[in-house]
Order: C-alpha cells, then structure tokens, then sequence
C-alpha cells in the first residue's frame, strides 16, 4: 500500500482550480560548476517531466518561468540524486540559495509556502539521519570489542528516541498543516529507503486525518483520491481482523505477569482482579512514554478510589534508570514491575509488542477491554467505566 501511494505522490500533478498565471524562479548556487545544466522537472500523473533547462552561468545565477494554471509539484535538480522538491502556486516569485551539489537543502527559499513548509521538515529529518548514522558509527568502532552487546542495547535506545522524537514531530508536522499538501508528502517520510516514520496500521489515525481534510479540498486529486481509497481498503482490513480474533466474540484473558518490583518482590498482573487496570508497558529512555504519563497520573489521581488500578511494566535495562523513571514522573504511587531485559523482556512476545507505549486496559475479571489508550481517549474510557 505505502508503495502505491508513494509513487502515485511522487507522480502527480495537483488540480486546484483553472486560473493561469505565471511562476517565476529566481536562485544562485552557490560554489557553482559553470557549463552545467540546471533542470526544471513537472511531477504530472505517470511519470517525472523536465519543461525546462538552463545552463548554470558563472556567477551561479539561474531563472525559470513557467505559465502553470493549479499549483504543481516540481523538482529543481543537477541529476537525479540531487534535486529540490517544490510546491508551487499560480503567481509565485520564488527565489533560492543553493550550493549546487546539496540542493536538496537549500541555504534559503522565500516566495513559496508549500516548499519553506517541506525545508523545514528536512532539515529536522537530516538531523535525525545523521545522529542516527553517528550512531551507527560508533556500532562500526565497536565491532569486535568484548562489551559489543552492551554498545548495541545503549545504541538502540539512542536510535529508538530518535526515532519516537521523529515520529511526534511528523505528527505535529501534519496537525499544524493538515490543509496543506504538505501534509501527503510528510505521510511517505523516510529514515532509509523501506523504513517510514509513519506507519499506516499504528498510525492510522494519521492517515486518517489527512484523508479527511484533502479529500474535501482536493477530491479529484489523484494522489489524495488514491490516498482516499487506500484508507478505506485498509479499515476494511483492520475491521476485518478484528472480526476474526478471539476476543470479538469474547473479550480475552490477559496473560500472567509475575515480575519483579523496585524493591524485588515479585507481583503477580492476577493480584489486581477485582479492580479496573491499566497495563502499561514503558521504559524510562522513551520520549513518547515519558509525555503520557503526566495523563495517567492523572487519570490515576480521578479514579483509584474508584477501584481503577495501573500495573506498569518497564522494559528498561537498569535498576538505576529505572527507578530514576519513576522518581522524576512521580509515579510511585502503582505498581511496578521488570525484569530489566529491554527488548528480550519475557512481556514482548506474550504481549506482541512491536513498540512502547503500549497498553491494555483490564475489567474487573482481567479480561482486555480496550488497547492503545492515550491522552483524552483514555480519559474519555475511563469516564464511560467509573461514571456509568
């Protein structure tokens, strides 16, 4: 599915209405090679277009105009590894500082929106690619050392939040520009080739919510029009799995837990029947899970005496950070347990956790009720429990 979106985005023109007008475009590379050729390429609905060329002058001076009647997605590129990626409107005058061989990222761009909005985005994603890859640096330097597999478990902490920060970031990237198509194109963001900071089964909602605002805008847009269908397949899917599992037709008994707490004594998950819980799974070094609990101790403080209860398993590696987790979010008040193995933790198979946070809130019995409640959608459950 991301592969036909991401083609069909890649591929299309947009069609916002029918008034002609002209772009103009305006730059100077700096650090230029004289003698070469700069391309203007047009993103049309099956393939990549060059509708212009210009021979790169001395000084690194270069203009285009084109006559465009909706706005249109076009490329600015030496070759086909180094381009620029702009989204350009009817009577814009864009002007560009470039060193030619990383016009990827720009020195500067004024005079288009829709290409400042998608700057901005890439130079938060080089950032993150480049610490990742300083990671990854210090794996290669590491290689055949004695203390490796503790190098690796720090290593892939310290890409994890990289990746959770990126991921809260694009997030927030798309609910602050949800009516732009900008929007679309953060959807398909990579880290590598294969790997997208999106997902669209855990991160649904996005998908979602960018099919919902451009399709009102843009319904006979090709790429939002694809995107549309491609969110109604996948619900389908989703429903239809869901119809499928064992807990459609009777809600299921979560497996046993019996771990450790911080002071060493073990605790069992089947200790807390008789109340409604939330099982939570965290660890100290995730960003995400550190910003959501602030909204269980609230939740926490509105209905223990309720009978509401929050059993909460790290996947943490040490004692200390642990501990440290816990002091610094004031969270001392629950239940805590781990067996301190991170990601070989005997929860992540018996839970199939593929990431954190992640939870599962328990009836009285422990029978799951609900999955993946944050924010105000746990708020809104447990209100629906405790007041009805």
């Amino acid at each position: 599915m991301i592969k036909k979106v991401s083609f069909l985005l890649l591929t299309a023109l947009i069609v916002a209405g029918c008034k002609n007008n002209n772009i103009e475009i305006n730059g100077k590379l700096l650090a230029p090679a004289p003698g070469n050729f700069l391309y203007l390429d047009e993103l049309r609905s099956t393939d990549l277009i060059t509708v212009d060329s210009a021979l790169i002058s001395d000084d690194g001076t270069f203009s285009f105009s084109r006559r465009v009647g909706f706005p249109s997605f076009y490329l600015l590129k030496t070759d086909e590894t180094n381009f620029l990626t702009m989204l350009l409107e009817p009577g814009q005058n864009i002007n560009i500082k470039a060193y030619q061989d990383s016009l990827n990222y720009p020195a500067s761009v004024t005079g288009s929106r829709g290409t400042e909005l998608m700057m901005e985005y890439n130079k938060k994603l080089l950032g993150t690619i480049t610490r990742l890859k300083s990671l990854y640096d210090v794996y290669i330097r590491n290689m055949g050392a004695d203390q490796l597999a503790a190098v690796m478990d720090r290593l892939d902490s310290l890409a994890q939040v990289q990746l959770d920060d990126l991921n809260l970031y694009t997030k927030k990237y798309i609910d602050d520009n949800i009516s732009s198509l900008v929007s679309l194109v953060a959807l398909y963001q990579q880290v590598a080739p294969g790997e997208y900071i999106l997902h669209p089964e855990k991160d649904f909602e996005y998908f979602i919510k960018v099919d919902s605002s451009l399709f009102r805008q843009y319904p006979d847009y090709e790429p939002v029009k694809s995107l549309h269908e491609q969110v109604l397949s996948l619900k389908s899917d989703l429903d239809a799995q869901k119809l499928k599992a064992p807990e459609f037709y009777a809600p299921a008994t979560a497996p046993e837990i019996s771990l450790p707490g911080p002071d060493g004594d073990t605790i069992m998950l089947s200790s807390t029947r008789g109340k409604i819980v939330l099982l939570d799974f965290w660890a100290s070094w995730c960003k995400p899970c550190r910003n959501e609990n602030p909204n269980l101790v609230e939740a926490y403080n509105k209905y223990h005496h309720l009978g509401f209860q929050i059993y909460q398993v790290s996947l943490d590696k040490t004692r200390e950070a642990w501990i440290k987790g816990i002091e610094q979010d004031h969270l001392e008040r629950w239940i805590h347990v781990s067996d301190l193995k991170y990601w070989q933790s005997v929860v992540v198979p018996l839970f199939d956790l593929e990431h954190i946070p992640s939870n599962f809130l328990l009836d009285r019995e422990g029978r799951i009720i609900a999955s993946d409640l944050r924010g105000e959608m746990l708020q809104k459950k447990l209100s629906e429990l405790f007041n009805n």
